[in-house]
């Protein structure tokens, strides 16, 4: 199989992989115990959660490891409860693990609104700053989009915002190596990540929370995580995702080049081919393309892709098997016809030209 839906999750290195065997194998005691082989345990975490920190300009007593970004963007939602100001701020554009969430929350007087994007997928910055109330408790906004790969000015928007102390969430689940990502730089307080999305394994993410003040538990149990998420610790995937922290970040440059590579091979042979093709925001995610086939509905050009051995998706992998127009499609202007002809091609760190040319071939012959 020729796999080119990285953005849906990336096979694990092999690196980790191995590392999280040895781990396995021998350093299986509770980390929250005192005797020895417990300590070590503890102490792995610890060094996973250096490395994540160091990953994103974090400290490591701001990064908090959970289940994955669903989790982590949970967690920052669901606080808010607890808070008196219970208006939030998202894009259009919003992953389900901060849209779908905020309908839950409604009976807990939390009330939301809806930031439009432009035909790019950008959050129009006007009117986000227009729709900051007195009561505003959060505004979230992720940094890269899943579907279309567009990006957001997140340091811009919070240079702009006059009301002091709105705390602001930025979901970065997309963005580790492929692209630069230091939480100061930005400005945030929040920001989920999750180690599948960077060759680390599935089930394991992380939080970085800036000031934990105001920060309650998600999951309640023991005093984990300085006491914001019960339960003992994944020991092997928590190590996993702080390797492939590591390594995503030393191999970063190298990777963006390749994914630029890639794409732009990609899209100038497609454009040559099938001149009504459309690439859904241009400024994107190195790698990441949201490319419609007007007249070629996108579950057909899928199943055919997959007997030929080639894997793509329709959009997010949170919503396989749906066959129904993308929100986030919708959000930036394309119309149901369109909407449903679009395929995500998301390329990874060791695809190659070659299997690119395949993939063009046997798209070509698919349209044609």
């Amino acid at each position: 199989m020729i796999y080119f839906d990285h953005s849906s999750t990336t096979p694990i290195h092999s690196e980790v992989s191995k590392r999280m065997y040895e781990i396995n194998q021998d350093h299986f005691a509770n980390p929250s115990s005192v005797y020895e082989s417990g300590r070590k345990a503890k102490s792995l975490i610890e060094h996973a959660r250096f490395q994540i920190a160091e990953a994103v300009g974090a400290k490591s007593s701001q990064i908090y490891f959970c289940s994955g970004g669903t989790e982590a963007n949970n967690q920052v939602l669901w606080s808010l409860i607890n808070q008196k100001n219970k208006h939030i701020i998202i894009s259009a554009i919003e992953h389900p693990a901060i849209s779908k969430v905020l309908e839950r929350l409604k009976v807990f007087g939390v009330e939301s609104t809806l930031v439009p994007v432009d035909k790019q997928g950008v959050i129009n910055t006007s009117i986000l700053l227009d729709s900051i109330r007195d009561d505003t408790g959060l505004i979230s906004i992720m940094l890269a989009n899943n579907e279309i790969g567009s990006l957001q000015p997140i340091r811009k928007i919070i240079k702009q915002i006059n009301k002091p102390n709105v705390p602001f969430h930025t979901d970065a689940v997309q963005s580790i190596g492929k692209m630069s990502v230091d939480v100061y730089e930005l400005g945030i307080d929040y920001m989920s990540l999750s180690a599948h999305k960077f060759y680390g394994p599935k089930g394991v993410g992380a939080l970085f929370v800036k000031n934990r003040d105001k920060f309650s538990s998600f999951i309640v149990g023991g005093n984990q995580e300085n006491g914001l998420r019960g339960g003992t610790e994944n020991i092997a995937g928590i190590v996993g995702m702080g390797l492939a922290a590591e390594l995503a970040v030393k191999n970063q440059e190298k990777c963006i080049a390749k994914l630029n590579l890639l794409e732009k091979h990609f899209l100038s042979n497609i454009r040559q081919s099938f001149p009504l093709a459309k690439h859904n925001a241009k400024n994107n995610l190195p790698g990441l393309l949201s490319i419609s086939f007007p007249g070629y509905k996108s579950d057909i050009l899928m199943a055919k892709l997959d007997r030929l051995n080639f894997a793509v998706s329709n959009g997010s992998a949170c919503n396989a098997g749906i066959i129904k127009p993308s929100k986030v499609l919708k959000a930036i202007g394309l119309e149901d016809e369109i909407n449903l002809s679009t395929l995500r091609i998301s390329f990874g760190k060791d695809n190659t030209i070659e299997e690119v040319d395949q993939f063009i071939k046997t798209l070509n012959d698919i349209l044609n």
